[in-house]
């Protein structure tokens, strides 16, 4: 079996693939791609087993490609779709291209003199000068409306389902423009490959059928399975639907690493092969040693660790770390001092705060501070009780009540948590 398609098998990253793939690859290093929607500024975890197939691509030997939909960005695909996505302007759309081009170039090798070197290609670059007539011509006359009306993003929006919309011409072009690009990436660029998940395998076929009948030439389409939770429930949303993006300004890096670490014990046994780079005897090492201490979390924490450091970088993932066990009291004062304020307000997400200027809370007493400044607890009696009981921590750390509160104590200058037992927790902003 050729390396790449038994490393995406035994990773459960193998869906589909057209006869004649797999010789393909064995024949040579081949040139293959998988086209990336800009839809927003930035991409989110659902495209990172697409980027991470494009790695395993490269780390095979093979030249990967990575593609920026900007002109069929300005469309939409209509697979798996039940409506008709509203249109960008062109200058938002340029925006998204450029900002997913960045990012793209973090996972992939774009340097050196390496044959298989990777390449970020725009398809509005050679989509822009096209005209209709042109198109129509020479290249919508090479398949049927029988041929693309087969496909099942195609039938599912033609069969009047409730709640699912007919599809407009525009939509209806789209397989047709993504089919365009295979066969000029294959006829300038020899791909002879073209990836992505297994809802894009009727596009992907148009593409391969496209080049046989204009090019007489042989392509190939290969698909990996779309990722659901265990349970079956979309994957890579927050309870509340939101995306968990690949920029940090976006989503933080804390609240990415927290994302792989609740994973469930099922899930994160198969997104442990999906989402990282370890190998299949440390993967199954890693399986057998947390079935045998579950309560450890070995599993998630190391798919936690992986994927975070894999996007955000080790430095990140450090700051997540710590972020992280703060709350379970495994960290200093000084860790907590260390947080920026994004990190620190994600992690007592929903703390009641209270503004006070420096000067009072530098200058008041700690009974003052907890009582009357910020009205944490209810009275300076209640404050005196308990900091006599030694109930009351500053930053994490048990204090009594001659401790005075200075400019070193403030989380990212500006901070000061407060608690009482264990998880009745309270956020002074200083002013």
């Amino acid at each position: 079996m050729n390396p790449f398609i038994e490393e995406l098998k035994w990773r459960g990253l193998f869906a589909d693939m057209m006869p004649g793939t797999e010789q393909q690859l064995n024949k040579e290093m081949t040139t293959a791609y998988i086209g990336f929607d800009p839809t927003a500024d930035s991409l989110h975890i659902g495209s990172l087993i697409q980027i991470k197939v494009l790695a395993h691509f490269q780390q095979h030997g093979h030249k990967p490609l990575a593609l920026v939909g900007g002109a069929t960005g300005m469309i939409g695909d209509p697979s798996g779709k039940s409506s008709e996505r509203n249109l960008l302007d062109e200058q938002t759309l340029n925006h998204y291209v450029d900002c997913l081009k960045a990012q793209l170039s973090r996972f992939l090798d774009f340097n050196g003199t390496a044959e298989n070197r990777a390449e970020l290609v725009n398809n509005y670059d050679w989509m822009k000068d096209v005209t209709f007539l042109d198109f129509v011509k020479n290249i919508g006359k090479h398949l049927t409306v029988n041929y693309m009306m087969a496909k099942d993003s195609v039938k599912k929006r033609f069969t009047g389902q409730e709640g699912v919309e007919g599809m407009s011409f525009t939509e209806f072009t789209y397989q047709l423009l993504q089919g365009y690009d295979f066969l000029h990436l294959y006829q300038e660029k020899n791909v002879r490959l073209q990836m992505g998940g297994s809802d894009q395998w009727g596009n992907i076929t148009t593409g391969s059928e496209l080049i046989r009948r204009k090019a007489q030439g042989e392509a190939f389409a290969l698909t990996v399975p779309l990722i659901t939770k265990a349970d079956g429930s979309k994957f890579g949303k927050s309870e509340s639907g939101e995306n968990y993006w690949l920029d940090k300004k976006k989503t933080s890096p804390y609240k990415f690493y927290q994302f792989w670490l609740n994973s469930s014990d099922q899930d994160s046994e198969r997104f442990i092969k999906f989402y990282t780079f370890l190998s299949k005897e440390v993967i199954e090492e890693l399986i057998e040693s947390h079935n045998q201490a579950p309560h450890e979390r070995k599993l998630q924490k190391t798919l936690a660790r992986e994927v975070t450091t894999w996007v955000h970088g080790q430095e990140e993932y450090e700051k997540a770390l710590k972020a992280s066990e703060i709350l379970f009291g495994r960290s200093t004062a000084a860790d907590l001092v260390e947080l920026d304020e994004e990190t620190f307000l994600e992690v007592f997400e929903g703390v009641p705060q209270k503004q006070v200027s420096k000067t009072a809370l530098f200058e008041s007493s700690l009974t003052d501070i907890l009582s009357e400044l910020s009205g944490f607890l209810k009275s300076k009696s209640e404050a005196q009780r308990e900091l006599k009981g030694q109930s009351i921590s500053v930053n994490k750390q048990k204090v009594e009540a001659e401790h005075k509160i200075q400019e070193t104590d403030l989380i990212d200058g500006k901070f000061l948590l407060l608690q009482k037992g264990k998880k009745n927790y309270f956020i002074v902003k200083a002013q």
